[in-house]
């Protein structure tokens, strides 16, 4: 069964309202927005990884959930696989530990098993925030809504080709990779004016087609409004080629917004720096669920939009580990 199977064969189990149909990242339950996301060694991150960074990054993409829903971060439970190399279990507990500390995150519980020697790594986190006044969904938005993109993307796909290349490599995209930061604030100024908001973690073009499914809706995207790092085009280039790389590499935590098309973004209240870029729009469904176009023409979209997990194969994409 690869992911799509699986969510489809537990929404006959999931019916409760809180768990919203399971057509978003997070459910919302009695004002909590609650989100679980585990990651696996050699899927999301590499054996040779620092284990104080695999830490740090277990907490962080929980965190971008939140951000995605508008929510502050209250407590977390951690679920952590005992291995037989104590000191790199203790440097990974010292990267919870740091993310917990940066951004005020309980740790209240959680559970504690040993895998067989030699199997790999798996690590979740359940990450529960509070709700603010509105928690947007993935669905919710409708033809004419813009889409705005908040944050960079291809940086982290970029750093893990890198590692992946040299397992010595060092340098920004590399820390990207390793280090992702939530964008809990951004995502707290957006969420009373989003119809509809997630966040890009398995690639922008994956989940614009997401949000737009979830809504009804298609999503045309301009590949040249894409918001690339200097480091990015440095290492990879700034054609349409490395344009749609940045936009299936995945592991961005960049927050994907809906706004109404009159909303300009730039007048929120969002931490200094902050990047940000309209990057296309929803229109009604009746055709492709999504479109491409670079220069005022027509892309071709390609064939895998992102990472999506399959069984018996731990990803599609040539750039994960």
């Amino acid at each position: 069964m690869n992911e799509r199977d699986v969510i489809a064969r537990l929404r006959r189990i999931a019916t409760d309202p809180a768990a919203r149909g399971l057509a978003d990242d997070a459910a919302v339950f009695d004002n909590l927005v609650i989100t679980h996301d585990s990651i696996a060694e050699g899927v999301h991150f590499l054996p040779f990884d620092p284990p104080i960074s695999v830490g740090w990054k277990l907490v962080a993409v929980n965190l971008s959930d939140l951000a995605a829903k508008g929510a502050t971060p209250a407590a977390a439970l951690l679920s952590f696989t005992v291995s037989a190399d104590d000191e790199w279990d203790s440097a990974f507990l010292d990267g919870v530990e740091a993310a917990c500390e940066s951004y005020d995150l309980a740790l209240i519980g959680g559970d504690t098993i040993a895998l067989p020697a030699g199997a790999p790594r798996v690590l979740g986190l359940t990450a529960i925030g509070r709700a603010g006044e509105r928690v947007p969904s993935r669905g919710g938005a409708g033809a004419g809504d813009a889409l705005w993109l908040f944050g960079t993307v291809g940086d982290s796909a970029a750093g893990l080709r890198q590692l992946k290349l040299d397992p010595k490599a060092t340098g920004l995209l590399v820390d990207i990779y390793r280090r992702p930061v939530p964008l809990l604030a951004a995502g707290q100024a957006l969420a009373p004016h989003a119809t509809a908001m997630m966040d890009v973690s398995d690639g922008l073009l994956i989940d614009a087609a997401r949000l737009a499914e979830a809504s009804g809706c298609s999503a045309s995207i301009d590949l040249d409004r894409l918001p690339l790092s200097a480091a990015f085009t440095s290492a990879r280039g700034n054609d349409v080629a490395a344009r749609i790389a940045a936009a299936t590499g995945g592991d961005d935590y960049a927050l994907l917004a809906a706004l109404p098309a009159g909303f300009d973004a730039s007048i929120l209240s969002l931490p200094s720096g902050t990047t940000m870029a309209r990057i296309g729009q929803l229109a009604s469904s009746g055709g492709a669920r999504l479109a491409l176009t670079s220069r005022g023409q027509p892309v071709p979209v390609p064939e895998v939009l992102g990472h999506e997990h399959r069984g018996n194969s731990a990803s599609p994409k040539a750039d994960r580990p």
